[in-house]
């Protein structure tokens, strides 16, 4: 737990001190999806899907995040974007966080549970954070000026779910929940 909440500390401090312009952040949004894909792509068909909706989500950012200032005239764009955000943010809630958590449970994970409970509050807020931008753009207020701040919101999101991942799942993959 606390590798990964210092790891996000550090993540979160960097971010303050560094002005990354909108394509300096997705090119890191992007490296950390790989990443993840690679570290636990296999592992499990659900975080494997999910994992590729997360990439899908990175590309539809970074198509927005060409000409941000498009956003109110080339609709089409945004409500793909929009779509792919949706249904990232929903599998995350619905299935995948009750994955996660569920195995946990099984193997009695304590340390584990520990850390979901500490890391789902500020995904909450994250969460309701990108839905409202979605609601924004459902009643064409969509803005630059939101959108920029959605690629820092995704970073920190990715960023908590690999801990996520990590620790609820990876430490899991070789154990047997009956011997744990």
């Amino acid at each position: 737990m606390t590798l990964c909440l210092t790891a996000h500390r550090r993540y979160k401090r960097r971010a303050g001190i560094e002005q990354l312009t909108h394509k300096g952040r997705e090119i890191t949004m992007l490296e950390s999806c790989q990443n993840a894909q690679e570290r636990w792509g296999g592992v499990h068909l659900l975080i494997d899907r999910w994992l590729q909706e997360r990439k899908e989500l990175i590309d539809a950012y970074d198509k927005l995040g060409a000409d941000p200032e498009t956003l109110s005239t080339n609709r089409k764009p945004l409500q793909e974007f929009c779509g792919v955000l949706v249904d990232y943010v929903s599998a995350g809630h619905f299935e995948i966080y009750e994955q996660l958590t569920g195995e946990a449970k099984a193997f009695n994970d304590k340390r584990g549970l520990e850390l979901a409970e500490t890391i789902y509050p500020r995904i909450d807020v994250i969460t309701e954070k990108l839905l409202a931008f979605n609601d924004l753009c459902d009643e064409g207020k969509c803005v630059a000026e939101k959108f920029k701040e959605l690629g820092g919101l995704l970073h920190e999101r990715f960023e908590l779910e690999d801990c996520l991942i990590e620790v609820l799942h990876t430490a899991h993959k070789e154990a047997d929940p009956v011997q744990a």
